[in-house]
């Protein structure tokens, strides 16, 4: 079975988890839930304009109050992305798994409820809008974001139509990267492509980037980074 057979077969088995689990399981909303989360977003609005207690830097610093990220800088927007990938990946840095020194140091003085409210925060706020490019993504781009080729299988299969994901189950693995800073999208496939990221569910993500030139990596980032959010309901609740 080739990369491309397995990516697909990875995401549609993981969807039918999460299609099973989310039938099965209606979310009951208490007072107490309400109250917690109400609670999580004041800790988290603290540590995203001042830090943490502990010493991790102002979350806005880099990424905005409401996550909104810099483009410019390739700062990535952390607003209205799951709540179980923004999980993970603090997880990730924690434990040195995933590399940027600097995002190792911040969530190392993260504690666990600390990085729960972190990641309840951002993933309600309204993702940044994305402005059209000024010249459309380079086909090749398209190519591999849409028909993927050879071993390498398009990019929508776990990332959803525009790279705006397929929430559910498959959220903490294959998140949504429509609109996310170009540059932002080059590291990380770099970073795969050389083992300085967890390749993800199969090793997907690490054998998909093995196979991907240079000028494979700058035109499918540039392809994402010109493709618009998607705003969920989620992300529009009101704030407390």
């Amino acid at each position: 079975m080739n990369i491309k057979s397995i990516a697909s077969a990875s995401c549609l088995l993981l969807l039918a988890v999460g299609v099973a689990t989310a039938q099965s399981a209606a979310p009951v909303v208490s007072p107490t839930t309400v109250g917690s989360v109400a609670a999580q977003m004041a800790l988290a609005r603290q540590i995203v304009l001042h830090g943490s207690p502990q010493g991790a830097h102002a979350c806005a610093t880099c990424h905005g109050v409401e996550g909104q990220g810099q483009i410019k800088a390739a700062f990535p927007h952390l607003a209205g992305l799951p709540k179980p990938y923004l999980v993970r990946q603090l997880q990730h840095f924690d434990v040195l798994a995933r590399d940027n020194p600097s995002m190792q140091a911040i969530a190392h003085k993260l504690t666990s409820d600390q990085i729960d409210a972190l990641a309840t925060y951002f993933s309600r706020q309204v993702p940044p809008p994305i402005m059209p490019p000024a010249t459309p993504p380079p086909p090749l781009g398209t190519e591999l974001a849409l028909q993927g080729r050879d071993a390498v299988p398009a990019c929508i299969t776990c990332h959803g139509p525009g790279g705006r994901g397929l929430g559910g189950a498959l959220s903490a693995a294959f998140p949504p990267i429509a609109g996310q800073p170009a540059v932002y999208i080059e590291r990380q496939l770099r970073a795969w492509k050389q083992g300085q990221r967890p390749p993800g569910p199969d090793g997907l993500m690490g054998a998909i980037a093995k196979h991907l030139s240079a000028a494979d990596i700058g035109a499918v980032s540039l392809y994402f980074a010109a493709q618009p959010t998607l705003v969920t309901a989620s992300t529009t609740e009101a704030k407390p």
